[in-house]
C-alpha cells in the first residue's frame, strides 16, 4: 500500500547513516540494510550496514570522548538530558508514527512507549547531580574512610526490536548521567527510532563521540570484537537468553561489567479470593501490551480451579473483541508480529498445545492477508507438557491452567528456568506476602498488570539475567566505587 504524506515525512526526516564521533557517515563498505513495515512486508527505509571497521571507529570515538565527558559538570550533563527530554515531548507524534511503521504496534501504544522511554531521560537528568560517596572515621578511630563513585568508561549497548526507544533510553540515560560514553547497536528490524534519538541528542548539545550508533544486519560478527576489546568497560544487552549467554562468555575476555535483561516466562497467578474483574483487566494489560511481544508479558495463567472457568470466559471475551490491524489505523488495538519467523513460532506453540488437548476459546490462527498478523488467542485446559508453558511465547496468546492450593500455585510459577516477573492477584494481604516472598522472580506486579517504572529497578534472576535498569540501582550499573584509606585526622580524645 502507498505511504501517506505523514508517513513519508517522518521516515524521510530520519538520517539513515551511521552516527560516529558526532558525524553522520555511510558504512565504509557502502552496503545498506532494508527496514520493513511488518504490517505490510514493504520496505520503508534503507539504512547503513556497518562493518567491523566502522564499529572500531565508533568504539575509538567513545574512548576519546570519555576522556572529556567524564569531567563535564554533572549539572551540564543533566541539562543535556533534560533538553533531549523536552525535544522528545515536542515530537511525540512523529516519533510514535515512526515507531509504528518499523515495529507495528498501534500508534497509541507507541506514544505510551515514548512517554515511558522519555521518563528515563527525566529521571537520570535528576540523578546526574546526586552521585554521592561517603566520608567516615575509621572504626579504629585512626584515619578516615573515603569512597567516591566514578564513571566506569565506554559502554556497549545492544537493544531489541520490541521497544525500540525505551530499551535505548533505559541504558543511555544513566550512562550519560554517570559520565560514560557509549556505542549502541539497535536491532536490525527497528533501527529508525534509535537513529531519530541520536539526532535529538545531537540537537540537545551532546558532544560528538559520547553517543555512537551502529546499524547493521549482523550483530554477532560486529559486536564480538568490541566486546573483547580492552577499550570497552561495560556492556548491557536486552534480548534472548541464548544470545545473552554467548555475550557473557565473550565479556569474560576483558572481565567487563555486564548487565543482562534476558528472556522471561512470567506466571500470572489468580487466587480464589481475587477481584475477578480486576484480574481480567490486569491480565489484558500484562498479556496484550505490545501485542504480547514483551519480556514482561504474562506467559502462562495459573488460576484457582474454583474461578478458572469464569476467568477464562471473561478474558476470552475481552481478548476476542480486540481489533487487529495496521497500527496506523484508527481504533486498532493489536498490530502485527515483528516478522514471519516470530509468527511461525507462535503458531507452532499454539498448534502444539491444541494437539495435546488445549481448548481454543478465541483466536488460534494466523490472520489472512499482508503482514505478520496472528489472532489474539486464549487457550483453556492447557496440559502441563505443552511447550508454550515452558517457552517464551512473545505473541498474543494466553494459556490458562489451574491449581488447587497455594503451594501448588507457587510450585507451578517457579517451575521455569526464567525469573523476570510474576503477577499476583489476591485480596488476602497475608497470602500476598507469603506468595511474593516465595516467587523466584526479580519483579512482581501485585494486583496490577504492569511493573515498568523509570524510578524502579527492572531486572530478573535465574536465566532472566542480572543487573538492574531504572531507579538509583540503574545508575550504579555505570559507576565504579573507589575507596581511599586516609592516614589523616586525629583519634578521638580519651575521656
Amino acid at each position: 500500500m502507498a505511504a501517506t504524506a505523514d508517513e513519508t515525512r517522518v521516515v524521510e526526516g530520519v538520517k539513515t547513516q551511521l552516527f560516529i564521533a558526532g558525524e553522520w557517515r555511510d558504512a565504509s563498505s557502502g552496503e545498506t540494510l532494508d527496514v520493513e513495515d511488518p504490517a505490510t512486508g514493504e520496505t520503508i527505509a534503507t539504512v547503513a550496514d556497518a562493518t567491523n571497521a566502522d564499529a572500531d571507529a565508533a568504539l575509538q570515538a567513545a574512548t576519546d570522548a570519555f576522556a572529556t565527558w567524564r569531567n563535564v559538570a554533572p549539572r551540564d550533563r543533566a541539562d543535556i538530558l533534560r533538553r533531549a527530554y523536552d525535544l522528545i515531548n515536542e515530537r511525540t507524534d512523529e516519533l510514535a508514527l515512526l515507531m509504528t511503521l518499523e515495529m507495528g504496534k498501534p500508534v497509541s501504544e507507541s506514544k505510551a512507549e515514548i512517554t515511558y522511554a522519555n521518563n528515563f531521560f527525566r529521571w537520570y537528568s535528576e540523578e546526574a547531580v546526586r552521585i554521592n560517596g561517603r566520608f567516615t572515621i575509621n572504626e579504629t578511630g585512626k584515619g578516615r574512610v573515603l569512597t567516591l563513585k566514578q564513571p566506569i568508561g565506554p559502554c556497549l549497548f545492544i537493544t531489541p526490536w520490541n521497544f525500540p526507544l525505551a530499551m535505548g533510553t533505559r541504558k543511555i540515560g544513566p550512562a550519560l548521567a554517570a559520565g560514560c560514553t557509549c556505542v549502541v547497536k539497535p536491532a536490525k528490524q527497528t533501527p529508525l527510532s534509535m537513529l531519530a534519538l541520536a539526532q535529538i541528542l545531537e540537537e540537545a548539545g551532546l558532544p560528538g563521540g559520547v553517543l555512537n550508533v551502529l546499524t547493521a544486519s549482523s550483530s554477532g560478527s560486529l559486536m564480538q570484537p568490541l566486546i573483547e576489546d580492552e577499550r570497552t568497560r561495560k556492556m548491557s544487552f536486552t534480548g534472548s537468553t541464548p544470545v545473552g549467554k554467548t555475550l557473557i562468555k565473550q565479556s569474560s575476555e576483558q572481565v567487563l561489567k555486564v548487565s543482562m535483561e534476558l528472556g522471561g516466562n512470567a506466571p500470572f497467578l489468580v487466587f480464589e479470593d481475587a477481584d475477578l474483574d480486576a484480574a481480567v483487566e490486569g491480565a489484558l494489560l500484562a498479556k496484550m501490551r505490545n501485542g504480547g511481544e514483551a519480556c514482561t508479558s504474562a506467559n502462562r495463567f495459573h488460576v484457582h480451579e474454583s474461578v478458572a472457568e469464569a476467568f477464562a470466559e471473561k478474558l476470552a471475551a475481552k481478548i476476542g473483541a480486540l481489533k487487529v490491524g495496521r497500527g496506523t489505523e484508527d481504533g486498532i488495538q493489536v498490530g502485527p508480529l515483528i516478522d514471519e519467523a516470530q509468527r511461525s513460532k507462535v503458531a507452532e506453540l499454539v498448534d502444539d498445545a491444541v494437539g495435546k488437548g488445549a481448548r481454543v476459546l478465541t483466536g488460534g490462527s494466523r490472520v489472512d492477508g499482508a503482514g505478520y498478523f496472528y489472532a489474539p488467542t486464549v487457550l483453556a485446559d492447557v496440559p502441563d507438557d505443552a511447550d508454550l508453558l515452558k517457552e517464551e511465547i512473545f505473541g498474543p496468546v494466553a494459556p490458562i491452567t489451574t491449581f488447587a492450593t497455594d503451594a501448588e500455585a507457587i510450585a507451578q510459577a517457579n517451575d521455569t528456568e526464567y525469573g523476570l516477573v510474576s503477577y499476583v492477584f489476591t485480596q488476602d494481604v497475608n497470602r500476598a506476602f507469603e506468595v511474593i516472598e516465595a516467587l523466584e522472580t526479580g519483579m512482581i506486579g501485585f494486583n496490577q498488570g504492569m511493573v515498568s517504572n523509570a524510578g524502579a529497578p527492572f531486572g530478573g534472576v535465574k536465566q532472566s539475567g542480572f543487573g538492574r535498569e531504572g531507579g538509583p540501582e540503574g545508575m550504579d550499573e555505570y559507576l565504579e566505587t573507589k575507596y581511599v584509606a586516609m592516614n589523616v585526622g586525629l583519634p578521638p580524645t580519651a575521656l
